[in-house]
């Protein structure tokens, strides 16, 4: 076998374990990287016997664990991590206005969450019942926090 040979199975099998552990999981690709880099390595033992093998063997543990530590630092990782941050606020409310007791009417179905509106200002409501209908008068039964919980009116 040639050397090309030998350094492109190599190659293969280091790309197809950074694949498996940054894109592709399941084992798969991760087990034909492993198989194509011990195949690299024993065809270099079995053309060139075992000098050429053993510098063949040490060569791709060093380039391995040099990879590993350029990816465990965390300038590595930085480039590839999302840098958008969530800043919404879930259910946000004006406590004066929306107290237990308020009525008002679904703008959407309760199933058993959805859309209310109290006194001109929509919110997240959710349904004590099975579900309610949109259009439908409703009453606040309890606050939990940011938590909106209604009933039916009858």
């Amino acid at each position: 076998m040639n050397w090309a040979v030998i350094i492109l199975l190599i190659l293969f099998g280091l790309i197809a374990l950074v694949l498996e552990i940054l894109i592709v999981p399941g084992g798969v690709v991760g087990v034909l990287g492993l198989l194509s880099i011990t195949g690299g390595i024993v065809i270099s033992y079995i053309s060139y016997g075992s000098v050429a093998g053993n510098i063949t063997l040490i060569a791709t543990v060093l380039i391995t664990i040099a990879g590993l530590i350029l990816s465990i630092r965390g300038r590595t990782w930085r480039k590839l991590m999302l840098k958008t941050e969530i800043d919404a606020k879930m259910n946000v409310f004006d406590e004066q206005k929306i107290t237990v007791g308020a009525e008002g009417r679904t703008l959407s179905r309760l199933a058993p969450s959805g859309k209310a509106v109290f006194d001109g200002e929509t919110v997240e409501a959710t349904s004590l019942q099975n579900l309610i209908n949109e259009n439908t008068k409703v009453v606040i039964v309890k606050i939990d926090g940011p938590k909106i919980f209604v009933k039916e009116m009858e």
